[in-house]
């Protein structure tokens, strides 16, 4: 063994596909090709062949019958499955966390860093999102949330180091675990997302799991209302409620590879993002690409993007920025003044490996 290697251990909350997290844990794979992988659920062929090369090892949680259809319900066993056997010989745990990932427990006097994407979203800011409000369910649940909270407040002393993906959960980290952190955003390839020297078309973009918090079924509404033209890439728990209520101008591509939804970067009118999100990768990708962003002024979105209008806009005040084309225009206002700030020169594209690649 060469002991000028560190023995490295990492941790992610479930590997199901290749979201805005799996991206930020790609390339540490790739840098640490001996680490461990440790993970709550793993479905093969969904991540990186980089991701893969580590074979994460999943806990018991992922010999359930089925589980790819219902894994966000297992929630209240996550944390008993998050006790996993972090070998002794390690030198240093980094862990990825949304979920539980934080609470992976290190060996004693080993630095455990969390690269945190948020506090567990589902018990904290965004309960109402993925669980309505009201009703007896809504009681049951909060009981469950709330013993959540307190697991989740308790193994944070578990974690030595937390690094924050931007200002908004550096803010959550230090209001749910009294702890400070530093920030390092994720990374995005600006070398794969450039513009390209192709006219913009009439059509409006959003690319994101479709889970309930991402709201795109405000985007939908406001494109159906105004007859605007909207692609959807992307799939996830909302689609069939999607699908149902969108008009005959939304069209549903499903998940997409990477050089796919360059391309409707760089053709669309612009991109919407309608979501409060924690950093937001889609709305760099599309700027890299020349495209202009709506989004909702509150969270991630705030730090990555350039706003036209000054004043923070709401859900709804952010969708209505769509307006009919107006002669010469390209049906955004002042899409045309925002980008001629911003030029940015064509680079070359690189080539780049395929598979289906998903967004945050």
């Amino acid at each position: 063994m060469n002991t000028n290697v560190p023995e490295i251990t990492l941790v992610h909350d479930w590997l199901t596909g290749m979201r805005g997290g799996e991206k930020c844990l790609e390339p540490v794979c790739r840098r640490y090709p001996r680490a461990r992988l440790f993970t709550l659920l793993h479905k093969p062929g969904s991540v990186s062949e980089a991701i893969s090369r580590l074979r994460p090892r999943a806990s018991f949680l992922n010999r359930l019958p089925g589980w790819p259809r219902y894994y966000r319900y297992l929630l209240p066993l996550m944390p008993a499955a998050a006790r996993w056997p972090i070998p002794a010989d390690t030198d240093l745990v980094l862990s990825f966390s949304h979920c539980v990932a934080k609470a992976a427990k290190p060996p004693p006097g080993v630095p455990h860093v969390c690269y945190c994407f948020t506090p567990m979203r589902y018990a904290w800011h965004m309960r109402e999102s993925y669980f309505g409000r009201g009703g007896l369910k809504a009681k049951a649940l909060g009981v469950v949330l709330k013993r959540l909270r307190e697991w989740d407040r308790r193994t944070a002393d578990r974690v030595t180091h937390f690094v924050a993906i931007s200002k908004t959960i550096q803010d959550r980290i230090k209001e749910c675990y009294g702890r400070d952190s530093v920030i390092i955003t994720p990374p995005a390839d600006t070398d794969f997302y450039t513009p390209a020297a192709m006219p913009r078309e009439d059509f409006y973009l959003v690319v994101s799991a479709l889970a309930p918090y991402k709201r795109f079924d405000l985007a939908i509404e406001a494109c159906t209302r105004l007859g605007k033209k909207l692609v959807v890439i992307g799939s996830g728990q909302d689609a069939a409620k999607l699908r149902a209520t969108a008009g005959p101008g939304v069209t549903f591509l499903g998940w997409q590879p990477d050089e796919v939804i360059r391309d409707h970067y760089r053709r669309c009118a612009a991109v919407l993002f309608p979501a409060e999100e924690d950093f937001g990768i889609v709305p760099v990708e599309a700027q890299a690409c020349g495209a202009p962003v709506i989004a909702f002024g509150k969270g991630g979105a705030t730090e990555t993007i350039i706003a036209w209008n000054p004043s923070p806009l709401g859900e709804r005040e952010s969708l209505s920025l769509l307006v009919p084309p107006s002669p010469g225009g390209r049906g955004v206002r002042g899409e045309g003044d925002s980008v001629k700030q911003f030029p940015l020169p064509p680079k070359p594209p690189r080539a780049r490996g395929g598979g289906n690649q998903q967004r945050q």
